[in-house]
């Protein structure tokens, strides 16, 4: 009998008792006895930290006020920011330019940024901080505002137009002698759009679940769809994650319990492809939704490499793909599921990353094993190895090979016991400590359809929360960690103490994006949905924001209030931390989440205000005007 099996440690759970952030630590020093060994018993978290960093706040922005009506950017006093790239704007910073009434073409949308620009990175040339190649994700489409008309006439060409904002854009950037940043023409300039071909690689490749009549060899995919967030790997490339794939495709027969287990079902999103894509027809080509929902490499400086699904990290509704190093030298990465009641994933590579042999770090992530993390109600935490033959990931429980588990990598998680979370989204490392955090963004099913337990302590939880994680000898592949709630957002001001919650700084909620810079800032950005902004728990909250966030103190302050509608999302700094990318997606978005195409600008009409027919998903660029580094 292991911690995990034992009847004391899971005894009955007391939500209550997780509110205060004083029972929080309680209980991680209880069970934290590999910290203990090496941090001394009366270091938690926050004190590990402070040892690292020193008590010097790690920014010194004042906060943006809280507002209520605003339709713009709003950063604090002595920044200033700029469009760098919306939807539409020419990749080669040239041509095609999308017109007025967005009236372009497939061909021409292929060539143009896509909509809702979500994860995102900067890859600087040879360290440069005035130059060097963009990446972004373009998660989703409105097709209100994608074609003059809406959905209206429905076509073939609509189908393709969607799928051309579908995708990743690689852009080449530059700040001129002004100091304003481009996008410029340049050699590795290209969209990946939902029909750019893509390899299939590692332990699923070729197999009966992928095969399909278009590709009996199960090894080439047709694009890449719902591109949320990303990571960005060691040897310099990019990862991008797709998310909610269940949506694109209808199924009007019975529907499978793996087809079930990912969300197919006879209507999907509304987008209509399968109306003049076959491919999106469950019913005519059932192994093709086995097709998304993996994480893709791509080589943003090898324009000639198609993009890689890689089949090693498990398949089911990616967030992000955060990369670290286990203290031998080979490769993590975690991952969260985006659903209430999903999971968390560690996938950890075979071999180590070699720095000098950069082609010896080609099949990294395709040999490896996945995980899924079990939060234990004492502050432990385990990864469980979704395995062939072990943990119960046999035939007799239907459970075919390890091809079968990493398709169908919900079946397996929920096999193993994998502790139901509140929407795993983004994912981030401390680049000092290594401490591992992941943003809950809500479940407003806690407590109903799923149990309450220690690392989901409220009942209806709207506002969501963060917990971070310490992997045993601070090694992210041991098998064991210690975890605490880091926050449980709220509003202060709220006398409910289910919506309160315990944050010291500015209200917010619904944390989604999570990133971590260099100095151990964790950028921290909100995805409330359009229909519960200024409602109900958001009362206080018009639009969404992010925020910068302190390991030490646990102190959140507002940096940005993003435009009605919006969601901010995916964020990355030059080496020299004095330009941030930040992006805006849906700006503009109703609570239907999709738009009039005849009152295109009922809720906002960022960021070209009279200048364009209909609001705009944009990467913005931030400065201070001293010219010192964003956020310090």
């Amino acid at each position: 009998m292991n911690e995990f099996d034992n009847p004391i440690v899971n005894q009955r759970f007391d939500p209550a008792q997780a509110i205060t952030e004083q029972s929080q630590r309680r209980l991680f020093l209880k069970s934290s006895a590999a910290v203990v060994a090496l941090f001394g018993s009366n270091l938690g978290f926050a004190q590990t930290a402070k040892s690292v960093w020193g008590a010097a706040k790690p920014f010194t922005f004042e906060s943006v006020p809280l507002s209520m009506a605003t339709d713009g950017i709003v950063v604090p006093k002595g920044y200033r920011w700029a469009v760098l790239a919306a939807w539409g704007d020419p990749i080669n910073g040239k041509f095609p330019v999308i017109s007025y009434d967005v009236i372009n073409t497939p061909e021409q949308q292929a060539k143009q940024f896509g909509m809702h620009h979500d994860g995102c990175a900067f890859f600087p040339d040879q360290g440069s901080s005035s130059k060097g190649l963009w990446v972004v994700n373009h998660e989703y489409t409105d097709d209100g505002l994608l074609h003059p008309d809406g959905m209206k006439n429905w076509s073939l060409e609509k189908v393709r137009k969607s799928q051309a904002a579908h995708g990743v854009t690689v852009a080449h950037i530059q700040k001129d002698e002004k100091g304003s940043w481009q996008v410029v023409s340049g050699p590795y300039t290209r969209r990946i759009t939902g029909y750019t071909p893509c390899a299939i690689s590692g332990p699923a490749a070729g197999s009966k679940y992928l095969q399909t009549a278009s590709d009996p060899k199960g090894r080439l995919a047709l694009g890449t769809i719902n591109n949320c967030a990303n990571g960005v790997t060691p040897w310099g490339t990019y990862l991008t994650c797709e998310e909610n794939i269940n949506g694109y495709f209808v199924k009007k027969g019975k529907v499978s319990k793996e087809e079930q287990r990912i969300g197919i079902n006879a209507k999907g999103f509304g987008y209509r492809w399968e109306e003049f894509d076959d491919r999106f027809n469950v019913d005519l080509n059932p192994n093709e939704p086995n097709r998304f929902g993996w994480v893709v490499e791509i080589d943003p400086r090898n324009p000639d490499q198609a993009p890689i699904k890689r089949t090693a990290l498990g398949r089911f509704k990616h967030e992000g793909a955060e990369v670290t190093l286990a203290k031998d030298g080979r490769v993590v990465v975690y991952m969260g599921d985006d659903q209430r009641g999903e999971y968390v994933y560690r996938y950890v590579s075979k071999n180590k990353y070699q720095p000098n042999q950069p082609e010896l770090n080609r099949t990294l992530l395709d040999e490896g094993t996945l995980s899924v993390a079990q939060f234990s109600d004492n502050g432990e935490g385990r990864w469980i190895p979704l395995v062939f033959g072990q943990n119960g990931l046999t035939p007799e429980n239907g459970f075919a090979d390890q091809a079968y588990i990493l398709v169908e990598t919900r079946l397996a998680a929920d096999q193993v016991k994998a502790t139901p979370l509140d929407r795993p989204e983004w994912v981030a490392v401390h680049p000092t400590s290594k401490d591992v955090y992941v943003a809950l963004t809500n479940n407003n099913q806690r407590g109903k359809e799923f149990p309450i337990n220690a690392a989901s302590p409220r009942e209806n939880n709207q506002m969501g929360h963060i917990i971070r994680w310490r992997p045993r000898q601070q090694d992210a592949a041991n098998d064991r960690f210690d975890w605490e709630i880091f926050v449980l957002a709220g509003d202060p001001d709220n006398t409910d103490p289910n919506l309160k919650g315990n944050i010291r700084g500015d209200v917010f909620g619904s944390p989604d994006g999570l990133w971590f810079d260099q100095r151990g800032i964790l950028w921290t950005q909100t995805d409330i949905s359009s229909g519960a902004l200024g409602k109900g728990a958001y009362a206080r909250i018009t639009n969404n924001m992010m925020f910068a966030a302190d390991p030490v103190t646990r102190e959140f302050r507002r940096f940005l209030i993003g435009p009605n509608g919006s969601e901010v999302t995916g964020v990355d700094l030059t080496p020299d931390y004095k330009t941030m990318f930040v992006n805006i997606q849906h700006p503009g978005e109703s609570p239907s989440e999709r738009s009039n195409p005849d009152k295109p600008k009922a809720v906002s009409d960022w960021p070209d205000r009279k200048l364009f027919s209909r609001p705009r998903s944009a990467t913005i660029v931030i400065w201070r005007e001293d010219g010192k580094p964003v956020g310090a």
